[in-house]
């Protein structure tokens, strides 16, 4: 039987997980991509939700040898599934490949949430938007000089 927990202590994890989610599908959201806010925040709070789980089970009764980790590396498998189900391809061009990356990201967030390390959620959310918001105007910029100057093949004179 699984005794009763406080409410603020697997509630404030969820609810971060949840705001560090959104927190990132803003960004998807404001950029068009078809994964956003609700996506990202329900990818984070489901895996703080498992890990959660993981954890009160394991800790019921501490002669039953459960690892909690093990629901952690199903979270990550079932995380690169959904990410999968985001990547197209059409006319020889693939798409969606950093939406599903940043699910991915957005599930490690959220069981950092779960197993309470608050910091490294937070310090991985920052990264995770300076990667979407940042590179995109690196990789911009290069794609113009690309276009500018295009490298298609070398001649290489005898």
């Amino acid at each position: 039987m699984i005794h009763t927990i406080p409410f603020a202590i697997y509630a404030v994890p969820l609810l971060v997980a949840m705001g560090l989610g959104m927190a990132l599908g803003v960004e998807r959201f404001i950029a068009g991509k078809s994964a956003g806010m609700r996506t990202y925040a329900l990818i984070a709070l489901g895996s703080a939700l498992f890990v959660i789980i993981s954890q009160m089970v394991a800790n019921t009764n501490p002669s039953f040898t459960y690892d909690p980790l093990r629901i952690a590396a199903q979270v990550v498998a079932a995380a690169g599934f959904l990410g999968v189900a985001a990547i197209f391809h059409k006319d020889n061009q693939v798409s969606g490949v950093t939406t599903a990356s940043g699910l991915w990201v957005a599930s490690g967030i959220g069981m950092a949430c779960g197993f309470g390390l608050y910091q490294i959620a937070l310090f991985v959310t920052i990264l995770s938007l300076v990667i979407f918001i940042f590179l995109w105007f690196i990789e911009k910029g290069i794609r113009g000089l690309r276009k500018k100057n295009p490298v298609d093949t070398i001649h290489i004179s005898e």
